[in-house]
């Protein structure tokens, strides 16, 4: 019966009595099974842990924090998890409060996108804290940028053909 169609006869269960068996395109079902199979490993895929460090000691200057927290927040949008290191060197040893506090002003920032895995643990010469993306909140943000981009390029084209008709009156009155 399954050769007049053109297709194969799959036994489903055979453990069973009597054999459960299907007839169907025994290659379109395998290939089917491998897509399934390729796409669950893609979903499960682990989030990259990413290390942000705040310089060589705690004296770095507050535009150099801003760029790290830009970078920070650019691994979370992709997923990835992102550790901060705050070095010591010398006498920062005393001052450890200092970097500890930097840190928790950076979880503020990116707190938009994320959330702290771990809180500030101290390693030796060193604090670090570890933040992990959080996906409902990085999909507000991504639903705001592109909202945002959008409503840029409807006012795009009205501005240049708002001045479009002024730029011809100068020069018709140019040439004139």
């Amino acid at each position: 019966m399954a050769d007049d169609v053109g297709l194969d006869l799959v036994e489903i269960s055979p453990d069973v009595r009597p054999p459960v068996c299907k007839i169907m395109d025994y290659g379109q079902y395998k290939y089917e099974q491998s897509k399934k199979e390729q796409q669950r490993r893609a979903a499960t895929r682990q989030a990259e842990m990413k290390e942000v460090r705040l310089g060589r000691s705690a004296k770095i200057d507050p535009h150099d924090v801003q760029i790290r927290v830009a970078q920070a927040r650019k691994f979370l949008m992709a997923g990835h998890k992102v550790q901060l290191v705050q070095r010591f060197r010398g006498r920062e040893m005393a001052h450890k409060d200092i970097g500890i506090e930097r840190l928790k002003e950076i979880c503020e920032e990116l707190g938009d996108i994320a959330k702290v895995e771990s809180m500030p643990k101290h390693m030796g010469r060193q604090v670090s804290l570890i933040l992990a993306p959080d996906k409902a909140k990085i999909e507000v943000v991504k639903r705001r940028q592109a909202a945002a981009e959008e409503k840029a390029k409807a006012a795009a084209p009205q501005e240049e053909t708002a001045t479009a008709p002024e730029e011809e009156k100068a020069e018709a009155g140019g040439e004139a």
